[in-house]
């Protein structure tokens, strides 16, 4: 069966210039989790971390600007 979210992804606030971090919670540990914007897979980089240790996946967006929302 396929990993499934817990929860759904909440709504982050966050300042320009700053950092947001969106998290979620699957049903399977280290399920491979591909993070997107629209048609755009997000690597990481100098912009975005991609973290994952058990069920939990993170995204950290560096640097944000208005095109991060």
């Amino acid at each position: 069966l396929p990993a499934l979210f817990k929860q759904e992804l909440q709504n982050t606030k966050a300042e320009e210039g700053g950092t947001a971090t969106l998290r979620c919670e699957l049903t399977k540990p280290n399920a491979p989790v591909e993070w997107r914007k629209g048609d755009t897979t997000l690597y990481p980089g100098l912009k975005y971390e991609v973290k994952q240790q058990g069920y939990t996946a993170e995204l950290v967006i560096y640097d944000l600007e208005l095109d991060d929302s």
